[in-house]
This record gives C-alpha cells, sequence and structure tokens, in this order.
C-alpha cells in the first residue's frame, strides 16, 4: 500500500508539471496562477502545495525535468555524455560532444522545446519569481564555470596558448550557443539548429586557435535519453 501511495504522489506531482509545462507555454508564467495548474492536473491546489513551496518552486522544478541531463553533460567525471576529464580525455572533443548533445535534444526533443520557449519568453522576473532568475543564474555560471575549466584542460592538452582568457573563451562560447537557441525557438523553421549550431561552435574554437574536429557523431536515440 505504501509503495502504491508513493508511486499515485509521484504521477500526481508529474501531472503538475506537464500542466504547468503547458499553461505557461500558453500563456506565460505570470498569468498562470497555481489555481489553473490544479485544475488542468485534475488536482487541488492543496497538491500543489504538498508537492512544491510554490510557483517558483514548482517552475524549477519543471526546468530540471529537461536541464539537469544537460547540465550534467558539461560536468568533469560525467560518464555518460563523456564530460571532461582533465588528465585522461580530450577537453575539446567533450565540449563539443556536450554541446552537441544539448543542441540535438533542443532540435528534437518536443517537450524540451516547449520548456526552453518558456523560460527564455514566457517568464517575467517578478517578486513571485525572483527564486526562478537566481536559479537561471546559478546554471548560467555553473556552465561557464565548467567551460572555463574544460578550456584550459584543452589549452594545456594540446600546448596551445589560449589569445584570451579562459574565462572570457568561456563567455563567448555561452553567448554564441545561447543566442543560436533563443533565435532558433523564436522560429524553429528558420534554420537548423544542429548544423548552424556545430558550424559556429567550430568556427569559434578555430578562432581560438584550435585545429579542426569533426563534430562526434551521437549514437542513435541519444536526444530520448533526456526526454
Amino acid at each position: 500500500m505504501a509503495r502504491r501511495t508513493k508511486e499515485e504522489a509521484l504521477a500526481t506531482r508529474n501531472k503538475l508539471l506537464d500542466a504547468a509545462e503547458h499553461l505557461f507555454q500558453a500563456q506565460g508564467v505570470s498569468r498562470t496562477s497555481l489555481q489553473d495548474i490544479a485544475r488542468r492536473a485534475g488536482a487541488t491546489r492543496g497538491a500543489i502545495y504538498w508537492h512544491f513551496k510554490d510557483k517558483a518552486d514548482l517552475f524549477n522544478a519543471m526546468m530540471e525535468r529537461v536541464t539537469l541531463p544537460m547540465e550534467a553533460s558539461f560536468n568533469p567525471g560525467h560518464a555518460d555524455a563523456g564530460a571532461v576529464n582533465n588528465s585522461d580525455e580530450n577537453a575539446l572533443h567533450q565540449i563539443r560532444l556536450a554541446t552537441t548533445q544539448a543542441l540535438q535534444q533542443i532540435a528534437t526533443d518536443a517537450q524540451t522545446r516547449r520548456v526552453l520557449e518558456v523560460a527564455t519568453q514566457k517568464v517575467e522576473y517578478v517578486e513571485e519569481l525572483q527564486a526562478v532568475r537566481l536559479r537561471h543564474l546559478a546554471v548560467r555560471n555553473g556552465f561557464l564555470d565548467r567551460i572555463e575549466q574544460s578550456m584550459n584542460a584543452a589549452s594545456r592538452q594540446t600546448g596551445l596558448q589560449l589569445p584570451l582568457a579562459a574565462s572570457v573563451a568561456a563567455q563567448g562560447l555561452h553567448a554564441l550557443i545561447d543566442g543560436l537557441i533563443q533565435n532558433w525557438l523564436l522560429d524553429p523553421q528558420a534554420f537548423n539548429l544542429l548544423e548552424v549550431g556545430k558550424g559556429a561552435m567550430n568556427v569559434y574554437l578555430r578562432g581560438l586557435g584550435f585545429a579542426n574536429e569533426a563534430c562526434p557523431a551521437l549514437p542513435a536515440g541519444s536526444a530520448a535519453e533526456f526526454a
């Protein structure tokens, strides 16, 4: 009985998150009430407060369902996505691999695309959502730290002296990829995110002085891994 209750609670939580995704996308985060979410999920407002502290907590949980695997792919020591091991692995190859996996997930997985659209186009950082802003900043800063570590590792492994600080190089790569994603979300038919993203990343890395390398081929079904 306890196991069934736990499974039912998890099912309710997922229904609430699914409802939030669709409502946030349709009408924006600030204009969506917790009662709206409960009604769409076929649950009570009390069920929301059982699982989430407030709207910001619910929003961050919704984001984490699709972004945590992407964040992990850039973490040193993450085995599945081949993240950077500074002593034994090709750090530059792993930057390419993790970025390519993230782009493919965004381009092919509807849930990821929906959640990122909400995060970039449908949220206002008003007072009740300051925790969302803080989470966004933490994710960005963590990404920049990991890419900076990878740039330094790649510099050591190739014997290349970067033409600018690794922290600045990381900022540039983030701005390039993040900008492409945001523009693609505005009009997914405008260009092929995966192909343009890989090409732009390679040009950027060449500009830093790194040698050409084909972007790694992804295993079949790799995008579905994050769904």
